[in-house]
């Protein structure tokens, strides 16, 4: 009995010790309330999911000697990056200057600079970017890198190892960062048929069996391909046969996805994510010299698109992402239009859509009919009654799966990356979005948004209020779990 009862206080003391730790470590309040519901009513299990999924190890540990620069460097190029972004935007198109407080807002929290003298090309699918990644790649003089959180040994797959391998032989050095989990199928072979043949591939955040749960959260979702330093490849369009559309195969269920490429300085600030993350993954000490950018005043495209890139992760001292989001949204005036696979807002976001929509403003939202996974597909659908209530316009994309994760508001700014709109891309995975200040790129991506309702429904009000309380039921307790997921 004395055991049992050594064994309840220790239990206590535990539990006590746990709800402290999620109190004091848990930004989110209603994420606080989950994990301290979770914890209390959930013996044991609640405890290590709090401390399997809860905690951000990385911040304190393995993010904690990112930088490339030392002090005196990182002082010096700052302030070339505020310069000659104050003058971008002081000279800049209207589409930069109606938006300013964002530009403002990712220059002073991450030091991304607004550059000039970019090519913008909008690429529709994996049936579109994959040709013009080979492309970029077979012209490649110097070095490649990319950065991907699915990397398959597909048709795809083995058509751009190819290209690489091709490269390496020719004396193009080649680094090659691949998700741990969500390239789990390379791990012991296309990674490995890379590093013989001579590219330097590391996985990221490298799952163990200690602290797996872990690992398993925070995850590396950037798509990024740099190429010399000068061309760039950023979306949400991951490397695999599902992203690609073939007329040959009309029972492949079809995959809707958006992608940028990008020539010019904004390629920069891709080169310095993926070095941080390299440096990471890698911990080899690489000094970000010439070869790896270019000055701002190499480019002179007479395209001449203004760019700024935004990411973030659980190492960031703030959510940029989330920042940049609820920016943008608050500086629209007309409409904006939001695609995204998974709608799970958290309270500032969706507050900003309904204030925009209760406004007179012109929301729309695609999001998938079917999702691949059925519990945030569910979670989603518990956000859609108030939105719908304060006037938003909800779409379900039929045609396939829409995995696209891109913003147009007033047919100024274009926003495509691998962000969804959820806390799982605000939050928790390595994230990164390109932002084009442009007109005639923001109309592209506005014609695309319009092409693809055609192919969806549109949430009826009334239907949707009036639906089984079973189904409400089902989506409202997933809801509940949405801090988790």
């Amino acid at each position: 009995m004395n055991w049992i009862l050594l064994l309840e206080v220790l239990y206590v003391c535990l539990v006590i010790f746990t709800c402290l730790r999620v109190i004091y470590d848990t930004r989110d309040t209603s994420k606080t309330l989950a994990y301290l519901l979770g914890v209390v009513l959930l013996p044991f299990i609640g405890i290590i999911v709090y401390f399997s999924f809860g905690i951000n190890y990385r911040k304190h540990k393995i993010y904690a000697n990112k930088s490339l620069l030392n002090t005196k460097q990182k002082e010096k190029l700052q302030k070339e990056i505020i310069a000659h972004s104050k003058d971008v935007l002081k000279n800049g198109n209207e589409s930069a200057q109606s938006h300013s407080e964002l530009v403002e807002l990712l220059l002073k929290d991450t030091n991304s600079p607004l550059t000039k003298s970019n090519k913008v090309k909008l690429l529709i699918n994996g049936e579109n970017k994959f040709p013009e990644v080979l492309k970029a790649i077979e012209e490649a003089k110097d070095h490649i890198h990319l950065e991907y959180y699915i990397f398959k040994d597909d048709e795809i797959g083995c058509a751009l190892e190819k290209a690489l391998l091709k490269k390496a032989k020719e004396g193009v050095k080649i680094r090659f960062i691949y998700d741990d989990y969500g390239s789990s199928s390379i791990r012991k072979t296309l990674s490995n048929r890379l590093r013989d043949a001579g590219v330097e591939a590391y996985p990221f955040y490298k799952i163990k069996l200690i602290a797996f749960a872990n690992r398993l959260n925070y995850r590396n979702h950037r798509k990024i391909i740099v190429i010399d330093g000068k061309i760039g490849f950023v979306g949400g369009i991951n490397v695999s046969d599902n992203y690609v559309n073939k007329t040959e195969n009309p029972d492949k269920v079809f995959w809707r996805d958006t992608h940028f490429r990008i020539e010019g300085p904004a390629v920069n600030y891709l080169q310095y994510i993926f070095l941080t993350d390299w440096h990471s993954c890698s911990e080899q000490n690489i000094i970000l010299e010439k070869e790896f950018y270019n000055s701002f005043d190499d480019f002179t495209h007479t395209d001449n698109k203004l760019v700024q890139i935004a990411a973030s992760g659980p190492d960031s001292d703030s959510p940029t992402i989330l920042y940049s989001l609820l920016q943008a949204v608050y500086l629209a005036q007309e409409e904006i239009l939001i695609t995204t696979p998974y709608f799970i807002p958290g309270e500032s976001l969706l507050d900003a859509l309904n204030i925009a929509a209760m406004s007179g403003l012109s929301v729309k939202i695609l999001v998938p009919y079917k999702s691949d996974s059925l519990i945030v597909n569910a979670a989603s659908r518990a956000y859609y009654r108030e939105i719908l209530n304060a006037g938003v316009e909800v779409y379900r994309y039929k045609k396939g799966f829409v995995h696209a994760k891109t913003i147009v508001t007033d047919k100024k700014i274009a926003i495509v990356g691998t962000a969804n709109m959820d806390k799982r891309s605000f939050e928790l995975n390595f994230e990164v979005n390109a932002i084009v200040y442009d007109t005639e790129i923001a109309q592209e991506l506005s014609n695309a948004f319009y092409e693809d309702i055609k192919d969806a429904e549109k949430i009826n009000d009334t239907a949707w209020k009036n639906r089984f309380w079973h189904e409400k039921m089902r989506d409202k307790i997933a809801k509940l779990l949405s801090p988790m997921l």
